[in-house]
């Protein structure tokens, strides 16, 4: 299948780069996620902690990894799960310790049983301890009775963590900036998705129910080799596409509403973020027409604003400036341009950023603003973003004329940013009123 062809992260460079910026003196300890019960024994599928599984490419869970420049018996160590034939019949395939050792390359890899036991001598004279801090109460807790492990030795003259860091700092920077490795992963993340929303286009039929036109999305999905959902697909058909995070995808789709579908597959570790809207017909109205040309204007303007060097904010400013635009020719919104920009007028109807950082989570880590006195970020090669401007008329909505409400319209692409300028991952999906519409009609492949 289609994922099964993909080249693999470097983790171990990975590794490499993140043990020259903890320094001599610094330890890192990183807890893949936890496993979730769903109700009694029964577990949510499990997925690995995102910044786990980019530093070691290991998705079993009770795994830890520690990170520790120079020490004499590794630098690289994983404590994980030891092969146990009777639980690997009821639950599955284990690696072990060697398996896992081999597989993420690292220079110690002990049974996760002995974590407490091994792990506040890795804290012995050290300086700056390195974990996700607040994610996790009980490993919050965890972490300091090692460290008070290491102090109680204090006495002895062996030195313990004064500083506590959180590894977010370094690890969101790294992940931010994608290298050629996860620009192929994230397109196939994209191009599955694509394929998904172009299936769904071809089956939306009126009377078809919001949940069957997710089934047939996301069997595309699984088809051609996701192994999960980037996140919970939202169809909405009619005024629950106005629901920003629609997800109960219940009712039926009705001849002549729209259908907002946002739906995105993970592939490799890394998510598909995608939103199209379409006619359940396969026509689009006048009115329609009319917002969603104008929605679609907003996000060329956006697009053509990511630029490297950029602040992140240009492209949310220059969607908004067009839909302002827009709203006042059609006498939605009938004040000044400069008074409508000013008290943020068009918030009833677009009340979202124009896009988000995306790669291994779907609103992917790192920071919009930088310095003491924050200022936007310049965008910069190898980041990936989302284009999604929208506009949301719900029903009742004061001084919108009738033929508009109901009308809820999003159009998200996703973006590598190089210095040529940006790649559109998901440009496979159809997002013109004709191209839809024959592809609706059969016109399209």
């Amino acid at each position: 299948m289609f994922a099964l062809d993909l080249p693999r992260p470097d983790t171990l460079a990975r590794r490499a780069r993140l043990l020259a910026q903890i320094g001599e003196r610094g330890v890192l300890v990183l807890p893949t996620a936890r496993e979730q019960l769903r109700n009694r024994d029964v577990a949510y599928p499990f997925r690995p902690d995102s910044d786990f599984y980019y530093l070691t490419g290991f998705a079993e869970p009770e795994a830890v990894l520690v990170l520790i420049p120079g020490h004499a018996d590794g630098e690289q160590i994983l404590f994980c799960r030891s092969r146990d034939p009777e639980r690997e019949t009821w639950d599955g395939r284990r690696a072990g310790i060697e398996g896992a050792k081999e597989l993420c390359q690292v220079d110690q890899c002990h049974p996760i049983q002995e974590l407490d036991e091994i792990l506040p001598k890795l804290l012995e004279n050290r300086d700056v301890l390195l974990y996700p801090m607040g994610r996790e109460s009980d490993f919050d807790a965890r972490v300091l009775r090692w460290r008070n492990q290491a102090r109680s030795r204090s006495r002895q003259g062996i030195g313990y963590p004064l500083e506590l860091v959180d590894a977010a700092h370094f690890l969101e920077e790294m992940r931010l900036h994608k290298d050629a490795v996860e620009r192929e992963l994230m397109r196939a993340a994209a191009g599955v998705s694509a394929a998904g929303h172009r299936h769904g286009m071809r089956q939306t039929r009126p009377g078809m129910m919001e949940y069957q036109l997710q089934a047939e999305i996301e069997y595309v999905f699984q088809r051609q080799g996701a192994a999960r959902l980037a996140y919970s697909s939202i169809v909405g058909g009619g005024a629950n596409g106005c629901i920003l995070h629609y997800v109960e995808n219940r009712d039926e789709l009705r001849d002549g509403d729209l259908v907002l579908v946002d739906a995105g597959a993970e592939i490799a570790g890394y998510a598909g973020d995608i939103t199209r809207t379409w006619p359940v017909n396969g026509r689009f109205s006048g009115p329609q027409r009319d917002i969603y040309t104008l929605v679609l204007a907003s996000q060329k303007a956006a697009i053509a604003a990511v630029q490297v060097g950029r602040p992140v904010s240009d492209y949310h400013d220059a969607a908004v400036e067009v839909l302002v635009d827009g709203l006042h020719d059609l006498k939605i919104l009938r004040e000044s341009r400069e008074e409508i920009l000013e008290k943020q007028l068009y918030r009833p109807f677009y009340m979202h950023r124009t896009g988000h950082w995306l790669g291994m989570d779907v609103h992917d880590v790192g920071a919009y603003r930088q310095g003491t006195e924050p200022s936007w970020r310049p965008l910069a090669a190898g980041m990936v973003l989302t284009v999604e401007p929208g506009l949301y008329f719900a029903p009742g909505q004061k001084g919108i004329p009738a033929a508009y409400q109901g009308i809820g319209i999003r159009i998200e692409d996703d973006l590598f940013l190089d210095a040529e300028g940006p790649e559109i991952l998901s440009a496979g999906v159809p997002k013109e009123i004709d191209e839809i519409e024959d592809l609706m009609a059969g016109g399209l492949g």
